[in-house]
């Protein structure tokens, strides 16, 4: 079963249930996954790859980390709270994160491959292991870790 078609089975599952704050993240990840399609549209019709929906939903999880420690600092628990509860939905459907320590291997393994030898090479270092790590890490941390394994 397709990511999309595993939404729209749990869009109707969680109508029939009656969960009005699942069913507004399912309807929020539906929605951002129709607007990639439209906006990759050529001919009439467009359908993503695996690789663009987990990107569409590593972005709107992004937008919501974000939206919580806006939150958060503004003083506002209660919508901090709405959009913890659409990040566990949408982190439902993304693929299981990987440790630190398996980040920090992939990374060595790309430093090793690269040649990488000094922050002048961050840049090729992290394409390659945000390839290999796309949905499975936060691109920030593995920055944090890129930076720490090439200044050392």
């Amino acid at each position: 079963m397709s990511l999309k078609e595993r939404i729209d089975q749990d869009l109707k599952n969680t109508m029939k249930n009656g969960d009005k704050d699942r069913l507004n993240a399912i309807r929020s990840i539906r929605a951002a996954l129709l607007e990639k399609e439209v906006s990759i549209r050529v001919g009439g019709k467009a359908v993503l790859s695996d690789d663009q929906e987990i990107e569409v939903l590593v972005s709107i999880a992004k937008k919501r980390r974000d939206a919580i420690d806006q939150f958060t600092a503004g003083n506002r628990p209660d919508l901090a709270s709405i959009e913890r509860s659409e990040l566990s939905v949408i982190e439902e459907y993304l693929p299981e994160p990987v440790s630190d320590d398996e980040v920090i291997a992939i990374v060595n393994d790309v430093v090793a491959k690269t040649g990488a030898a000094s922050m002048k090479d961050i840049g090729k270092v992290m394409g390659e292991a945000m390839k290999t790590l796309k949905g499975k890490a936060d691109g920030t941390k593995v920055q944090q870790i890129v930076k720490s394994l090439l200044s050392a």
